[in-house]
């Protein structure tokens, strides 16, 4: 079987159909001219509906797209917080509530000298001799007030460890730095000498929040 013989195409022919063309007349042109005239104005078209139109239009679509990819990432953050929010209602209670029991341990003005007293008279309980018992100005913090105490104790070891436990049994927070403990030179029975920082808090009342955050604003207003 002979294979199909493709017809052979005259590009004499068709160089002579475009040759003497009359625009005022396309409907008299031959068939190849007017179907390459045809051609060429559809792709015209196509070519300026793509830079007219279609390019602002795809670039719109590709915005709409990526911002639909955010909302959604949005929504589920949301969605996730939406199913956990009695968890951190509950979380945020407890922080409330341990913030308050901590606060309830900070004296107040009218305490701190009563508290004084009762770091005196553990020391006294122990058998413990004061030399020295100075409080120290107050250092302001952001909502409370840091009370130092300077004191030297003259006694045994095991009643100076003694002492610190009490310290620690105090209803008030009560520490206990720049520990120092050495041999008594005065002394024949071989009794330390402890010195020591005792630190204190009490929280801050609103006039003294209040007198704070004043100080703070001025103090900005100045800068500026």
């Amino acid at each position: 079987m002979k294979a199909p013989v493709l017809p052979s195409i005259d590009f004499r022919a068709i160089l002579r159909d475009f040759q003497n063309l009359n625009p005022k007349d396309v409907g008299a042109w031959p068939v190849v001219p007017r179907v390459s005239v045809l051609v060429g104005v559809l792709l015209l078209i196509l070519l300026a509906g793509w830079f007219l139109v279609w390019v602002d239009q795809l670039e719109a679509l590709q915005a709409k797209q990526r911002n639909e990819l955010k909302l959604r990432e949005e929504f589920v953050v949301k969605k996730k917080q939406a199913v956990n929010l009695d968890l951190y209602i509950q979380q945020l209670n407890e922080i409330d509530r341990s913030f308050g029991a901590l606060l309830k341990q900070l004296p107040n003005k009218s305490e701190v000298e009563s508290l004084l007293v009762e770091i005196n008279q553990a020391g006294m309980g122990r058998g413990l001799q004061f030399e020295l018992f100075k409080p120290g100005a107050e250092q302001i913090k952001d909502f409370y007030a840091e009370l130092p105490i300077n004191v030297r104790l003259t006694g045994t070891y095991h009643d100076f460890g003694a002492f610190a436990g009490d310290i620690g049994k105090l209803s008030r927070i009560v520490t206990l730095n720049n520990v120092a403990i050495v041999i008594n030179p005065q002394s024949k029975d071989g009794t330390l000498v402890m010195d020591a920082i005792t630190k204190t808090f009490r929280y801050l009342d609103e006039e003294e929040l209040a007198a704070k955050k004043k100080a703070a604003q001025a103090a900005k207003g100045g800068k500026k």
